[in-house]
């Protein structure tokens, strides 16, 4: 069983930054897919990037070139560096993990059915 919990939300400007963290509990195993979501009010939830047990990273359009996710094994932590926010990026941000087993080592994490899912935290930009 795998727990998460994100951290790090809040309220900036436009223009500003802010760095979101996951903290994982347990253990996804050697391969998995951990990914960055965010809901706004009255949408559905969309993918924000994602990173493999490989260290592959793949990141939504709207955020290639200002998001960035790293993730730090021996603190079992995984990161968002969020910069340049626009109030587009307003939302509930979630992490989410999902192990793979060896028939699905090569998943595509922005496609991947994710099973752990933590409860978010609020980013707000304001303009």
């Amino acid at each position: 069983q795998v727990q998460l919990a994100e951290s790090g939300g809040g309220s900036v400007q436009t223009g500003g930054s802010l760095r979101l963290s996951c903290a994982a509990s347990g253990y996804p195993g050697s391969r998995y897919c951990m990914g960055w979501f965010r809901q706004s009010p009255g949408s559905g939830r969309v993918g924000v990037g994602f990173i493999h047990s490989s260290g592959g990273t793949n990141y939504a359009d709207s955020v290639k070139g200002r998001f960035t996710i790293t993730r730090d094994n021996a603190k079992n932590t995984l990161y968002l560096q969020m910069n340049s926010l626009k109030p587009e990026d307003t939302a509930m941000y979630y992490c989410a993990a999902v192990s793979l087993p060896l028939f699905r080592r090569n998943t595509n994490c922005a496609t991947a059915k994710y099973d752990y899912w933590g409860q978010g935290t609020q980013v707000t930009v304001s303009s």
